[in-house]
């Protein structure tokens, strides 16, 4: 089981980076919630019953792990903006350019559920899959996925 789990976390590290940068941008914090979602994966990682897929249980994990300790963290608006008034710095990616900073500038505003769903589609999952980490009905995902997209187009466009 230790090499199996090892296994997993290499193979989804990069997207369990996204799911953490989405909610903070301090090195600290990314190392500090880096750690606590591996823990809990870890923890549940013998509860996995194979009712969804790998991927489905990770992701719902992840963000389960990654929006409580968000909701927990009383300098929440602080960090928004301190968050928008700094360039990104990605230590594990290359430049990226300005067209994809603007995105993640506008993610970064956008209310935790929108963030997680915008998060999911940019990782090419399905809106079943979707629906399934997040709770919602399949019809809902692909409403709140076009909704999502006009504000952030919205949000790009004035920055």
């Amino acid at each position: 089981m230790d090499f199996e789990f090892t296994e997993m976390i290499k193979i989804h590290e990069g997207t369990i980076y996204k799911i953490i940068l989405s909610y903070t941008n301090k090195a600290d914090a990314i190392q500090d919630l880096y750690q606590e979602v591996v823990y809990q994966l870890w923890k549940s990682y013998t509860t996995y019953r194979g009712d969804s897929k790998l991927n489905t249980w990770l992701y719902r994990v992840v963000l389960n792990t990654v929006l409580s300790q968000h909701r927990n963290d009383s300098r929440r608006k602080k960090r928004k903006e301190d968050y928008l008034s700094i360039k990104f710095d990605y230590t594990y990616d290359h430049e990226l350019d300005e067209k994809i900073k603007k995105l993640y500038k506008a993610i970064y505003t956008l209310n935790d559920i929108d963030k997680a769903i915008i998060m999911l589609h940019l990782e090419s999952k399905s809106h079943k899959e979707i629906s399934e980490i997040i709770g919602i009905t399949i019809t809902n995902v692909g409403t709140k996925i076009s909704r999502i997209k006009s504000k952030l187009h919205n949000k790009i466009q004035k920055l």
